[in-house]
């Protein structure tokens, strides 16, 4: 009954009727079988769409799989990276370049609103490996309720010349009457949808494939003159010719929830849903009396902490993965009894890292002058994000630490905010949570390592640079030649105590603040000695650009160029963090200048959490002095004699 391609009507009922014995009778995928997944994904919002697709093809999954990815150069570098991070056992994944396969396509007029990318199925047999017999295509809006093996079996249940694995598509599109001179591509019947296909690779080839879809898309263009469902208007225009070629899945493989469509009779139960497709650009605002229950299980999926998803598959050999390999390595070498350890272990944490979470698009200036603002925060202090990119127009790179259902989160609170939505200059990486503390200097590394500028500031997320800093640093960066040298142009810290304040617009302004005592020089009550050598007593009548020598624990917020050391890892949470990576710059002879009109002021918010636990935590104290020692120590092996002084300034202080 599911091969033929006869009445669907009587089809739908026998798939319904019949689905629990169906899934009792399908052949068993073998234990460690590798199952192969291709998906094409272009772009930002794609692939934040397939991750939510992968984990939950990952939740269900008892075998191996092989994620073959389509990709345009920006999914790929997200998606390589995430997948690097992630380190999920037996799961391997390629990469195939989208762009070189626009020509490919490119021919083809298409309407629909997936672009040149809802294209790129069809021509999977030239792309993915010669030796790959079959692979299931996925679109990236799909959820899975079920285990993917057994849609994998169903390449079995192929006969004859049974080629393409596809569901009808739920909706009256290729009956066309939904509107008045509605005119679809031709269709068997109701046609079928290509959000989920199993694909018989080596068959196809054989049949060639190649030929016979670019032969019926010529032909048929001649009158349709473009696509308006993309690739699946032209797979549907070869079936209508070559019906043999399919096989009909029963329709829970594909429950299309766009509106209009007949998906509420693929199920009568929801034991019998095996795949969701948000095919409408609609999406989570579809209508369906289930819409309900489909949107929590894809918002399970969301908002799921994928770290829980890197179980091993027992009885599995896993393919040897160097990175997973040396990690091992390094813990093993750690003495669990050390009352340290777990700030040794945080150091070689590998988080999971989604880069560029929201659209970004920056060219940087062509003068060579262009700055970065680099900064880090987690979810308290979303609030700054505004009230930042009022102040500092230029390029921003951040790195956030959230959790899985943070990140949703944020994504809820940055599409609202006209302000961010403004700006397509933000890069947004998110580091995903994971162990007892606040990785900060990891972070500084994730958004410092994916600045796009020859230079960058090294600020703090509770800091709001004064107006007009971004071309006062770019002039700075000419006028000092930081391109031929290698200084560390300082910008003056100071802070209010005021949540309400009314920022100053000039220097003059800050100067009769600070003798009002509205604003202070940063950490003035606390830790005077952190910014003391920036000598502000000169800063306020300065009027060019002055040097100053390092002296122990300062640390000032610096501009410099991209190629300057990373953060120290091994520095977690409250202490020392920016102290050492100064005292880096210091060593590697960097010249530290203070700009003599420039200045940022720190806005009051509650303690952090890892500075509680500073001042509370006698073993936190203990473990920061010890890891401060081995820092100097490493800092005299690499850098020698020059290295010395810092120990003897750290005893002296």
């Amino acid at each position: 009954m599911e091969e033929g391609t006869g009445d669907s009507e009587n089809l739908r009922a026998g798939i319904v009727a019949g689905n629990s014995s169906e899934c009792g009778q399908q052949p068993v995928v073998e234990k460690c079988e590798t199952i192969h997944v291709a998906i094409v994904c272009a772009g930002y919002n794609a692939s934040r769409d397939v991750v939510t697709l992968v984990k939950s093809v990952l939740f269900h999954r008892r075998n191996p799989l092989h994620f073959h990815l389509i990709a345009d150069s920006i999914a790929e570098q997200i998606l390589a990276t995430l997948f690097q991070t992630w380190m999920v056992p037996a799961v391997r994944v390629d990469f195939y370049n989208a762009d070189e396969l626009k020509s490919e396509v490119s021919w083809i007029p298409n309407k629909h609103y997936s672009g040149i990318y809802g294209l790129m199925k069809l021509v999977l047999t030239k792309t993915l490996p010669a030796n790959l017999e079959r692979v299931i295509v996925l679109d990236t809006d799909i959820t899975f309720a079920t285990d993917i093996a057994e849609l994998w079996a169903v390449f079995h249940k192929f006969k004859g010349q049974q080629v393409l694995g596809l569901v009808e598509n739920q909706s009256d599109w290729y009956l066309g009457n939904l509107w008045k001179n509605h005119r679809p591509w031709p269709a068997l019947g109701r046609g079928y949808n290509t959000g989920v296909i199993l694909l018989l690779l080596d068959k196809l080839r054989k049949m060639k494939w190649e030929q016979m879809w670019r032969l019926t898309a010529e032909r048929e263009l001649m009158g349709m003159l473009s696509t308006s469902l993309a690739d699946q208007d032209i797979f549907n225009a070869v079936i209508k010719q070559n019906p043999f070629l399919v096989y009909q899945l029963p329709c829970f493989w594909n429950v299309q929830l766009s509106d209009h469509t007949r998906s509420e009779q693929c199920y009568r139960d929801v034991s019998d849903l095996k795949v969701i497709h948000w095919n409408s650009p609609k999406k989570l605002r579809v209508k369906n009396k289930h819409v309900e229950f489909f949107r929590n299980l894809y918002l399970t999926f969301l908002e799921y902490d994928g770290n829980l998803l890197r179980r091993e598959l027992f009885g599995c050999p896993s393919e040897a993965d160097v990175n997973s390999e040396n990690l091992q390595k390094q813990l093993s070498e750690l003495d669990e009894d050390d009352l340290c350890y777990e700030f040794r272990r945080e150091r070689f944490t590998v988080h999971r890292t989604h880069l560029y979470f929201l659209h970004y698009e920056y060219e940087p200036a062509s003068d060579n002058t262009d700055v970065t603002l680099v900064a880090q925060l987690s979810m308290d202090r979303l609030q700054m994000l505004e009230a930042i990119c009022k102040h500092w127009e230029g390029p921003v790179s951040l790195a956030l630490y959230l959790s899985d259902a943070e990140a949703q989160q944020f994504l809820r609170y940055a599409q609202g905010s006209e302000v961010l939505m403004g700006r397509h200059n933000v890069a947004y990486h998110i580091v995903y949570k994971e162990g007892q503390f606040y990785p900060v200097n990891l972070l500084r590394n994730v958004a410092m390592k994916h600045v796009g500028t020859p230079y960058m500031f090294l600020s703090d997320i509770d800091f709001l640079p004064m107006y007009g800093l971004y071309e006062y640093l770019r002039k700075s960066v000419i006028q000092l030649d930081l391109a031929n040298t290698k200084k560390a142009m300082i910008v003056p810290a100071f802070e209010t105590l005021r949540y309400r304040l009314s920022f100053p617009k000039s220097k003059a302004e800050l100067l009769s603040m600070l003798d009002m005592g509205t604003l202070f020089t940063f950490r003035y009550h606390v830790w005077t000695k952190g910014h003391a050598p920036t000598n502000f007593a000169k800063w306020r009548t300065a009027t060019t650009p002055y040097r100053v020598e390092w002296e122990a624990d300062f640390e000032p917020y610096v501009v410099v160029r991209r190629d300057c050391p990373e953060y120290d890892r091994r520095f977690v949470g409250f202490g020392w963090n920016k102290v050492a990576h100064i005292m880096e710059l210091d060593a590697q002879e960097y010249e530290f200048i203070v700009l003599p009109n420039a200045y940022m002021i720190h806005m009051p918010h509650a303690p952090s959490f890892d500075i509680t636990k500073f001042r509370s935590n006698k073993q936190y104290r203990i473990c920061l002095k010890t890891l401060k020692e081995e820092f100097q120590q490493d800092m005299s092996r690499r850098y020698g004699f020059a290295a010395l002084k810092y120990l003897t300034a750290e005893n002296n202080s």
